[in-house]
């Protein structure tokens, strides 16, 4: 058995089920990884005693540490403090310290105290607590023969926050000749995963880099990592070698968002914008106002779905849309414009387009999107044809949008233009 064997136990029969994802084991996974350790296997089993059990029996006799999550609640379906005191032969007790730290969270609250939560308290006889800052239910660790367990809630804020704070900490004393992981991740937006891995300029990389990749549609994440203490330094590295190459479709790195680093550039430019929304439905602007501070940039944005909207809230010539349609440059040109000459902001954007799965035609099929800015420069409009299902075109035009106002922003800060959006 190896010192260094970690594995992850979820509980539930929503997780088999289809209804809910584990996130809880990818969290652990990453923070894991990020602090140099590495899974050996996960288990998820249902809200069953006997299987809690058999999957307990089983992972104590062959790793060092489980981290077991879900199953600590109030209601008769959480069974896995009782399940764990059955499978090492131990009594279930009302803990005093957990019962404690139950009655605080409900105390500093002002909220009254079920009598249900107390259940919440019975734990395996030699278990020691472990403190839930943010959920009534305390967790607690417990050891079998060789085996450490660490028992947290299942939900998932409730879950990382107790891992950080209560189980890594022990781990790394635990086992403290860990192999840090440094990580880098780089959003990238305009160019699909073959032609990104075509521009990595792997012959270069320093020794050590590893190149890997994922999707969070429409944006590929490339993530570069490295362990040890020049990590760092072997990332510095390989991050300006890809600039070079890959800059111009870099949207966010790391913990950034694309919207959050776009609403940042605008304020930068000391630039104000409207937004005029019709297939996206308002999603471009939810995801500009999803990052603090977006009044700072942000003067107004409307769902012109329906022509009368467009008419009377854009200005657009009711002749236009009787000519050219709705999804049309003509359109798009004319609801900028429009806006902007209302709304008196620096830029306006607009978005039209079929976003289906119906209403497309030979001319104009589903996924035809017309996006327009407005600025001082005049009014730029472009055609687009995103495939996907309805949320993958809605995503798309937002996205693009996005890519818009970005690289906008850039030519108000930069003399230098950079490459037109494709």
């Amino acid at each position: 058995m190896s010192n260094f064997d970690i594995a992850v136990l979820t509980t539930g029969d929503e997780l088999l089920n289809g209804e809910l994802s584990d996130t809880n084991t990818s969290t652990i996974a990453e923070i894991l990884s990020r602090c140099g350790y590495r899974l050996r296997c996960s288990l998820a089993v249902p809200d069953q005693e006997k299987e809690i059990m058999a999957a307990l029996n089983y992972l104590a006799a062959h790793v060092r540490f489980v981290i077991v999550t879900g199953g600590l609640g109030s209601t008769r379906d959480d069974l896995t403090a009782r399940a764990a005191a059955r499978t090492f032969h131990q009594a279930l007790v009302i803990n005093e310290e957990a019962m404690a730290m139950i009655r605080d969270w409900f105390a500093r609250r002002n909220r009254p105290m079920e009598p249900s939560n107390e259940r919440q308290a019975l734990l395996p006889q030699q278990a020691v607590p472990l403190a839930n800052s943010l959920g009534t239910a305390p967790g607690f660790r417990l050891r079998h023969g060789q085996c450490e367990l660490f028992f947290l809630p299942g939900v998932p804020t409730e879950m990382k926050a107790m891992f950080e704070r209560e189980v890594l900490p022990l781990l790394q004393q635990e086992i403290p000749q860990s192999n840090p992981l440094q990580q880098r991740t780089f959003k990238l937006f305009g160019l699909p995963e073959p032609r990104v891995n075509r521009l990595i300029p792997y012959r270069e990389l320093p020794d050590g880099v590893e190149v890997a990749f994922g999707l969070e549609f429409p944006l590929v994440l490339l993530k570069l990592k490295a362990y040890g203490e020049d990590g760092a330094q072997k990332l510095d590295l390989a991050e300006a070698l890809l600039l070079k190459s890959l800059g111009n479709h870099l949207l966010a790195r790391n913990e950034e968002t694309p919207a959050g680093n776009v609403g940042k550039l605008l304020i930068q430019a000391g630039l104000t914008l409207s937004l005029a929304e019709s297939c996206t439905g308002g999603l471009l602007a939810s995801l500009l106002t999803s990052e603090a501070g977006a009044s700072a940039f942000l003067e107004r944005g409307g769902v012109t779905y329906a022509n009368s909207a467009k008419m009377a809230w854009l200005g657009v010539p009711e002749q236009v849309l009787q000519q050219y349609g709705a999804v049309s440059e003509q359109c798009a040109r004319a609801m900028a414009g429009g806006l902007r000459r209302s709304s008196r902001t620096d830029v306006a954007l607009a978005i039209t387009g079929i976003a289906g799965p119906d209403g497309g035609s030979p001319d104009k099929p589903v996924g035809t999107v017309f996006l327009a800015l407005a600025g001082g420069e005049g009014i730029h409009v472009k055609r687009y044809h995103f495939s996907g299902d309805r949320g993958q075109v809605q995503k798309m035009s937002a996205y693009m949008a996005l890519e818009w106002l970005r690289r906008y922003a850039l030519q108000q800060l930069n003399p230098v233009p950079p490459a037109a959006a494709e």
